[in-house]
């Protein structure tokens, strides 16, 4: 007898439904999985053998084949065990499978029969929607992930005696339900508030600047300059998610084994801040099995590379692709995989190795070559990247001493937010969700200058030797500029101040 229960694999951030076919025929008693398993696949026979036995179900001792269909992609991962074992139960008619088609199974098992969770969920469950099937069972311990996904009935459970109960319709097991508006409201404090930052208004602007068009960004000036503190809070003032924003984040990190401990929805935007010894792998994903880098885990968020001068010159190179096109697409025989990598990249970095380049209180020891050599790491095209750059300068003592606090985070969240709404309404139709993401075409169609202000840009870009990329960065962070003082036209005071902020381009590299 053949039996078929549906389960889910993963390819990138999205899922596919897996048919788990299960025969039992008379023959030397034998159990082969077939379908290209992995290894966590293979070694299911064992977990699911032990998990039926000590469950007081009945294992055939007879020939078993199991076969994960589609037999051409390959299948990773222990979720597959509840599957295989309902299958075999249900070739051996020890349970009933008159509505088993609208189920989904998901869940791995342990050797006395408990369903252990796994991550990938959310895609999955996402899946199983677009598929029609109704109902999805997993561990309780995965509920409130799948449960974000309205429009399938999320049932979990403890262990496989009650997936079987519920399908001999002994014992029912009652959908678990979320409040996804709760998971939004309870959101809004921040860990760092942009009132803690002293002085440094020029730096606050340039980033209010950064956030309200999604610009990379990079912070040079020396050690103690509060460049790191600024850039943590970053997110406090970026614009809150969407719901679909909200759930691509979570796929990616619920695929790669990041999501936090009882967060079934990540609904603040990622930060992710690596240590400067990390490998290009690591930074945009790969591996034997890819799995999504910190670009991609810091999808619509902030991916923040301090003293960013010592990050190997390949782990840098290889995030320039990834930054212009807005996804990673990473190739292995078995296929092509693709994350999205959305995310405002902020660097930082002393403009020297001793760090004094910039401080007028202190002497640098360090030769022109030897400046040149250390910011060289960060190169050309990578810098063309970059929109907007920001000299930071120590902090004085008087802005130390001063007790009255600067902005709360949230006040220039919502000047942000008016910002970002302005952009949302032009580009409507477009798919396009901020200044940063305008081609070229898009940018002659809305950042169209006047005869002064082409004149400006026109003087700009030949004194400081511009490349048609940071030329087109301008016209973004312009646009921006004139968005946050409500205007419809780039004028010239929004471009002279989008033209101050390539200031990497003229110092450090004499273009």
């Amino acid at each position: 007898m053949i039996s078929r229960i549906k389960s889910c694999g993963l390819v990138g951030i999205d899922g596919y439904v897996v048919e788990i076919e299960t025969d039992i025929s008379n023959g030397i008693p034998a159990f082969d999985i077939v379908g290209l398993g992995d290894a966590a696949v293979r070694e299911s026979k064992e977990r699911v053998r032990t998990s039926i036995k000590n469950s007081k179900m009945d294992f055939p001792v007879r020939r078993i084949t199991v076969n994960l269909s589609p037999a051409s992609v390959r299948k990773e991962g222990s979720h597959f065990d509840l599957g295989i074992a309902l299958g075999i139960l249900s070739a051996t008619g020890q349970i009933n499978t008159s509505e088993i088609h609208n189920y989904m199974f998901i869940g791995e098992l342990s050797l006395d029969g408990q369903v252990k969770p796994v991550t990938g969920v959310l895609p999955m469950a996402v899946q199983a929607k677009d598929e029609g099937i109704e109902n999805i069972i997993l561990s309780i311990d995965n509920a409130q992930e799948a449960a974000v996904v309205k429009g399938v009935n999320v049932l979990p459970v403890k262990s496989i005696v009650d997936v079987i109960n519920h399908l001999n319709k002994t014992a029912r097991i009652e959908p678990y339900t979320i409040d996804i508006d709760s998971l939004f409201l309870n959101n809004i404090e921040y860990e760092f508030d942009f009132s803690d930052v002293k002085g440094q208004e020029n730096v606050k602007r340039a980033l209010e600047v950064a956030a309200s068009g999604a610009h990379n960004c990079i912070l040079i000036g020396s050690p103690g300059s509060g460049k790191t503190m600024i850039a943590k809070r970053i997110p406090s003032i970026l614009p809150s998610m969407t719901f679909e924003e909200s759930l691509q984040v979570t796929k990616i990190h619920s695929i790669a084994g990041t999501l936090p401990p009882k967060t079934p929805l990540m609904t603040k935007r990622p930060f992710r801040s690596p240590h400067h010894t990390i490998s290009h792998y690591s930074l945009v994903g790969g591996g034997k099995i890819p799995k999504p880098g910190e670009i991609s885990l810091a999808h619509f968020g902030v991916l923040f590379l301090d003293e960013v001068p010592e990050f190997s010159k390949e782990a840098l190179e290889v995030m320039r692709q990834p930054l212009e096109d807005g996804y990673v697409n990473i190739s292995r025989l078995s296929g092509s995989i693709s994350y999205p990598s959305k995310t405002m990249l902020i660097c930082a970095g002393n403009p020297c190795r001793c760090g004094n380049f910039l401080d007028d209180s202190k002497q640098c020891s360090c030769s022109p070559r030897q400046i040149q050599q250390y910011l060289g790491k960060i190169s050309g095209p990578l810098l063309d990247r970059i929109d907007i750059h920001i000299e930071v300068a120590g902090v004085q003592y008087q802005d130390l001493d001063n007790p009255v606090c600067g902005e709360k985070s949230h006040v220039i969240r919502e000047r942000v937010n008016k910002a970002r709404k302005r952009q949302l309404e032009r580009y409507i139709g477009l798919e396009i969700f901020s200044n940063s993401q305008l081609t070229p075409a898009l940018i002659n169609k809305f950042c169209k200058l006047d005869y002064e202000g082409k004149e400006l840009l026109k003087n700009a870009f030949e004194r400081l030797g511009l490349s048609a990329r940071a030329h087109n960065r301008i016209l973004k962070v312009a646009r921006t500029i004139a968005d946050m003082d409500e205007s419809d036209d780039i004028k010239v005071q929004h471009l002279a101040e989008a033209i101050q902020y390539r200031s990497l381009d003229r110092k450090f590299w004499g273009r």
